[in-house]
């Protein structure tokens, strides 16, 4: 199967035919404010091909790598990319909290973070590396009875979730300017960083919330050979 990245040198004719042969992917950056669903909806436009599907949600407040598969063949592979492992870039806001975790709804909840040692916010971090028990926002695509937990959380309907184990292979600081954390974190399928920062917050008694989320790798494929929409459009129209 041809995924379709920024080193790939052969005219879109040829790309687009193996669509039913063998089937095609391609790696997308996803723009902020775009749901998974909607780049998924503009690559089946462009790409004229009903059979198509993404290998794992991103939040619409979310940017970066997102694997499309395209033809009968290749989304019978999304489940195998869906269980690779993934990193991601997170800027975490200490002292207030949203219902969203991120910043789709409005900050409540605000509290002085002036007692907090730069140590001890390491150190609560590097805590969550290893199994994790995480319950996963109200704010999701995950489905509860055949409805999306988004939907139901815009209805304010609460549901009770049980925590699912999920993995922290890496945490790197990367930067701390309070209120601000930004950090790298490698983790297994199913990890929520907004439930992450969530808990992170819980565990330092300040509440947390994402302000910004990019994810950069998935498995051995990486953001920075994805193509924007605007690159896919390009390369369509001028082969």
């Amino acid at each position: 199967m041809i995924i379709l990245d920024k080193s790939i040198n052969m005219p879109y004719e040829e790309w687009h035919n193996e669509i039913e042969q063998e089937g095609t992917a391609v790696l997308i950056n996803k723009p902020k404010g775009w749901t998974s669903f909607d780049a998924v909806a503009k690559i089946r436009k462009l790409v004229q091909h009903k059979k198509i599907g993404h290998c794992g949600t991103l939040d619409p407040c979310a940017t970066g790598l997102l694997i499309i598969c395209i033809g009968r063949k290749a989304t019978r592979k999304i489940l195998s990319f869906q269980g690779l492992q993934k990193q991601y870039i997170a800027t975490l806001k200490l002292g207030a909290v949203t219902k969203s975790f991120d910043t789709e709804t409005e900050e409540e909840n605000l509290c002085s973070i002036d007692h907090l040692d730069i140590d001890i916010i390491k150190k609560t971090i590097n805590s969550f590396v290893g199994q994790i028990k995480q319950i996963p926002p109200m704010f999701s695509a995950k489905k509860v009875k055949g409805k999306r937990m988004y939907d139901l959380a815009r209805k304010n309907r609460e549901i009770n979730l049980e925590p699912a184990d999920v993995n922290i292979y890496n945490i790197e600081i990367l930067d701390i300017n309070l209120p601000f954390v930004k950090i790298l974190i490698d983790c297994s399928k199913g990890t929520y960083i907004r439930a992450l920062a969530r808990d992170i917050g819980l565990s330092l008694g300040v509440g947390a919330y994402l302000t910004d989320l990019e994810r950069t790798k998935i498995g051995d494929f990486l953001l920075e050979n994805a193509l924007s929409i605007d690159d896919f459009m390009l390369y369509k129209n001028n082969n």
